[in-house]
């Protein structure tokens, strides 16, 4: 009886918490973390956490699609993962090599025309994982419909690096000019493997960190940082609904902060030059959504009208 009122609990909840969400991330990323605590606690050995693991991965995917999410990313093994022990990192290459192929033959993956790609220091990774990644990427290189990144191998501090050095080789070998140095230069080497913005980033686990993840397309982009107790076994639908609706909530509140500045910005032209003023209200409404607009064309119209009364 009581786990039947809990379950018509938490439905009602997703219900809910579906319809309080409008817009929605185009590129989230997940920090997959408690794995080998949900083992542990299981009685089990971390290989099953990270195999219970796996399961929470594919059913992202269904709520992603859901959504109309655009592109996910994956924290499936960092760098500093090469330092667990091979009685750990013996299964767990295993299991990225089957759910690689996996996944590159699901009909899920294929009706849905999702591209899979690896994203890291994958030359790194035993000669079976890279081979797995080869296949997944040349099964689905022909899809464009949702992006699935999977970070392997993945470093951030490292992929700013690696970065740097491929753009002072070339301006030492000639090939670039210094001062053609900008952020698309640097953001094109970034492992070579273009990556939307990142608008929100989950961590499962009970950690408040973002350990080295995406930091040029997640900090540069200022993402919503979704933290929450759940290791990645118990992820639910209901978690994942919660951290779209704190993108959603930052994302409201960023457009009002935006909308103000914007404001005050025409405010302050326009006690000076009303006529330049105008120019940049103009130039303002084509970036900010309607309402803002809205806000500024009264802006305006105020200091037209008190313009008009010191004529008078």
């Amino acid at each position: 009886m009581l786990s039947r009122l809990r379950g018509g609990f938490e439905r009602a909840y997703e219900r809910l918490l579906r319809r309080e969400i409008g817009e929605t991330p185009t590129h989230v990323a997940i920090i997959q973390d408690g794995n080998r605590r949900y083992a542990r606690e299981q009685g089990e050995d971390a290989p099953e956490g990270h195999r219970a693991g796996a399961s929470t991965t594919e059913q992202v995917l269904d709520w992603c699609a859901d959504l109309e999410v655009a592109e996910l990313t994956l924290y499936a093994f960092s760098t500093e993962n090469f330092d667990r022990p091979d009685e750990e990192l013996e299964p767990l290459f295993d299991l990225l090599e089957d759910k690689l192929r996996e996944f590159a033959d699901a009909d899920r993956v294929h009706e849905r025309e999702v591209c899979i790609r690896a994203i890291g220091d994958v030359d790194r990774l035993p000669d079976r994982v890279r081979e797995a990644v080869a296949y997944a990427e040349e099964r689905t290189a022909g899809y464009d419909e949702f992006r699935l990144n999977v970070a392997l191998a993945y470093g951030g501090r490292n992929e700013l690096l690696c970065a740097a050095r491929d753009v002072a080789s070339d301006v030492a070998a000639g090939d670039l000019d210094p001062a053609a140095v900008d952020l698309a230069e640097v953001e094109d080497r970034l492992y070579r493997r273009p990556v939307r913005d990142v608008d929100l980033i989950v961590r499962t686990g009970g950690d408040e960190r973002t350990s080295n993840f995406l930091p040029w397309h997640a900090n540069g982009n200022e993402a919503a940082v979704f933290f929450c107790a759940p290791y990645w076994p118990e992820f639910s639908r209901i978690d994942f609904l919660r951290a779209v609706r704190t993108y959603e909530s930052r994302e409201e509140s960023w457009q009002r902060a935006r909308t103000d500045r914007a404001v005050a910005l025409v405010r302050a032209v326009a006690e000076a030059e009303l006529s330049e003023a105008r120019s940049v209200a103009g130039r303002l409404r084509e970036q900010l959504p309607s309402g803002a607009a809205d806000r500024l064309a009264d802006e305006v119209a105020r200091h037209d009208a008190a313009s008009e009364e010191t004529v008078d």
